[in-house]
């Protein structure tokens, strides 16, 4: 009989909507190969960070329970992570460098692309900059750390190919390019409405100074912009021609009406300066790395049903949201950078759930999590209901036939596989105390 010390600990495999297993993410179109396998991604976001310890004769008898725990995530990759350790008894953590860097393509000179990501410390942006790096390219961040957080892209600081930069868009940057990715903005209602008119001012004065980068240095020039430029729509689904149904005074405007300004900034450019321009309108996406403070209904549900506590809904929870994996979200950027798409494009999931559904899918998971963990909770939480924000869109549902037809892009993560990860992911930052 094994004794427990030998136990093999099976991968998490994850399935896609057609029940093929996904082993890798990201393709090979437009003369662009985007394609990087699961397991090393996981390694770099899914794994704890640092070791929870207690004295430290107990360390390395904590590193091995710890390399057991996640070994069905790193699959042998956790040689290239993070030793850092965090004492509970004082609080305190003693910080590593990596020992070494995850294996990046060997790119020649005549592929490899300069690649400037703003907001690149981001939730979304720290995910594309994790694939760009191990695709082999050479990528710039620029962050304010206002929402992002220099640990989502920590791993990758001495890279030869990687270069972090603190500098706020608003102001001028200057740097040779091929792409950029600008992704700078808050994204979340606490984050975006802390500062109204910043944030106006990051959309217009930030997409302006990017564009004036592109237009200077010839670079392909990519926007996100959101689904929020619709509104409160009274079309369903939301297709790209849409006008969109925004209160341009209301406590959203400074997003909604910002993003729909740095679009038509952006098309201004594209049409007088023949910048080469990709309009992203991106629609809810979850994931790891996500803040869990940051008011979005998916870590809301999950921090709160990690904790035991109940799960809060605003108004009757018939009201719909559809929502996609990051790693479906990165595959369409990548995909529409290096399309010939000029044309706003939608990039979202069109599985549609009630708020009320999603939190029973939520407890869900879970349990099942904490049932394979073998923690048990002592009650099972509830689903309580309160009143509805101000200016919250009852529906919204990305129509991505554009997607499909032009970039041959559709999302191949289920909502069930992705929330499981995410869990996984909120459980283990929970266990080493960044929660």
């Amino acid at each position: 009989m094994m004794s427990p010390s030998a136990k093999v600990v099976d991968p998490i495999k994850t399935l896609d909507k057609n029940g093929q297993e996904i082993k890798t993410v990201g393709f090979q179109r437009f003369g662009f190969d985007s394609e990087v396998p699961i397991d090393i991604l996981r390694s770099l976001y899914l794994r704890s960070h640092y070791v929870l310890s207690a004295p430290v004769e107990q360390v390395e008898e904590l590193d091995a329970k710890e390399i057991v725990d996640h070994a069905r995530f790193t699959q042998g990759l956790n040689a290239y992570q993070s030793k850092s350790i965090y004492h509970p008894d004082t609080n305190t953590i003693s910080y590593t460098t990596l020992s070494r860097f995850p294996p990046v393509k060997l790119l020649p000179p005549s592929e490899r692309k300069r690649i400037l990501v703003t907001g690149g410390a981001g939730f979304v942006g720290s995910h594309l900059v994790d694939r760009l790096m191990l695709l082999g390219h050479d990528v710039t961040v620029l962050d304010n750390f206002f929402t992002g957080s220099k640990t989502t892209v920590s791993h990758w600081v001495g890279h030869p190919n990687f270069e972090m930069v603190r500098h706020d868009v608003v102001e001028p940057f200057m740097i040779e390019c091929d792409q950029i990715y600008h992704l700078a903005c808050p994204a979340s209602p606490p984050h975006y409405q802390f500062n109204a008119v910043k944030t106006v001012k990051t959309s217009f004065m930030g997409t302006l100074n990017m564009l004036g980068l592109a237009k200077r240095t010839k670079a392909r020039f990519l926007i996100s912009s959101t689904s929020e430029v619709y509104g409160d729509p009274e079309v369903h689904p939301q297709h790209e021609d849409y006008w969109g149904h925004v209160n341009p005074i209301g406590p959203r405007a400074c997003y909604d009406e910002g993003k729909r300004v740095a679009e038509t900034l952006t098309y201004g450019f594209h049409r007088q300066d023949g910048v080469d321009v990709r309009v992203a309108r991106i629609f809810n996406t979850y994931g790891p790395r996500m803040n869990p403070h940051d008011g979005r209904v998916v870590s809301n549900f999950i921090v709160q049903a990690l904790r035991g506590e109940d799960l809060t809904v605003y108004g009757d929870g018939k009201q719909t949201r559809s929502f996609q994996y990051i790693h479906d979200l990165i595959d369409g950027l990548i995909a529409l950078m290096n399309s010939s798409e000029t044309r706003p494009v939608n990039i979202g999931n069109g599985d549609e759930f009630t708020i009320g559904e999603f939190a029973e899918l939520v407890r869900e998971i879970v349990e099942k999590v904490q049932t394979e963990d073998g923690v048990l909770p002592t009650k099972r939480v509830q689903i309580v209901y309160k009143p509805m924000p101000t200016d919250d869109p009852q529906r919204r549902r990305p129509d991505t036939t554009r997607a499909k037809e032009s970039l041959g892009w559709q999302p191949r993560w289920t909502v069930r596989m992705g929330l499981e990860e995410m869990v996984r992911y909120y459980k283990a930052k929970m266990a080493e105390g960044g929660i």
